[in-house]
């Protein structure tokens, strides 16, 4: 019996539209990004749900909670769900984490899946901990219907997932936010059924995080 997966990334953040990692750091919502999850929720309306999941982290909650507003269910908040941890990294510029530190910028470009930046998580160990975690939420609620909010970093590594593709690959993932995606969770076989949809949004934004 499967279960049917809708995952939401959240809405634009300030640090979305700085280019600034993100990680386990926070950043508010834009008045863009509240836009898009109001535009979501009225998407979300006309469909039923059994169980809202969302990431602990603020721009997350902020967004789950604008999603739930007509659907009226508890948010189960788990830090499983968390984007990549970027250490160090977190709050600077692309630019500025080459700057300051060119050897962990060129290695996190050369996709090395088991290279950590100083207090952060390796690709591996990030994408581990989101399959399980979906996993779990899967074989909980079989046969309904779940959403889950989460992160850019998290619906990336679904996708690598689901698309037999390496944890280290370089391949580009279209992640923009609060897009609706879904997937079909089967003991033994996931599907991922639609990717990227944004026709409930006027606008979109695909900036990492």
């Amino acid at each position: 019996m499967n279960t049917t997966l809708i995952l939401i990334r959240h809405g634009e953040t300030e640090w979305n539209r700085e280019g600034r990692i993100q990680g386990h750091r926070d950043s508010a919502l834009t008045v863009e990004g509240i836009a898009q999850a109001e535009a979501c929720a009225k998407r979300l309306a006309v469909e039923a749900f059994d169980a809202l999941y969302a990431s602990d982290l603020g721009r997350v909650q902020h967004t789950a909670t604008i999603l739930n507003a007509p659907l009226g269910l508890p948010i189960q908040s788990r830090a499983a769900l968390r984007e990549r941890c970027f250490g160090i990294g977190e709050g600077l510029t692309y630019a500025e984490m080459d700057s300051r530190h060119p050897e962990v910028f060129s290695r996190i470009r050369a996709l090395d899946p088991d290279f950590a930046i100083e207090g952060g998580e390796t690709r591996r160990q990030f994408h581990t901990r989101v399959r399980a975690e979906l996993e779990d939420i899967a074989a909980t609620h079989r046969g309904q219907r779940v959403l889950v909010v989460t992160h850019g970093g998290v619906l990336g590594a679904v996708y690598r997932w689901l698309n037999d593709l390496p944890i280290a690959s370089a391949h580009t993932v279209e992640i923009p936010n609060v897009a609706y995606n879904r997937v079909q969770a089967g003991e033994g076989k996931w599907q991922l059924e639609v990717w990227a949809d944004t026709t409930h949004l006027p606008f979109t934004s695909t900036e990492p995080g």
